[in-house]
């Protein structure tokens, strides 16, 4: 008998990774994750969209390729979305209303020495 090897084997398929249970989503089961761009030196990072990936750096080549393309920035920032805390809107006034307790922000709160009169 001569031994016939199959010119079109079957491809092996990798073994289905589980879902993480950060990111349950069968449709994307990689986490997302948020990018953030710093255009130049000297400027803040501003979020610029979203990628999927299996892990950090992967996340970091994904947002190299699709959003710094052209050298539009200098530094990606890349956050796992599920690592993300933001405030509740309806708190937006216990929040970010000045705490009027806090007088000693203000210079008014702070007697000034009798040698200093040109203030």
């Amino acid at each position: 008998m001569s031994s016939m090897t199959d010119p079109h084997p079957e491809p092996v398929r990798p073994e289905p990774r589980p879902l993480d249970p950060m990111w349950p989503d069968p449709m994307w089961p990689d986490p997302m994750w948020e990018v953030f761009v710093r255009a130049r030196r000297g400027t803040s990072h501003v979020h610029v969209g979203s990628v999927h990936a299996a892990g950090r750096e992967q996340a970091l080549q994904n947002a190299r390729d699709l959003f710094t393309r052209r050298g539009e920035g200098v530094s990606l920032w890349v956050v796992r979305s599920t690592d993300i805390v933001a405030s509740d809107p309806d708190d937006a006034a216990a929040l970010f209303e000045p705490a009027l307790d806090k007088t000693f922000r203000f210079p008014t709160a702070h007697p000034l020495p009798a040698a200093v009169d040109h203030m």
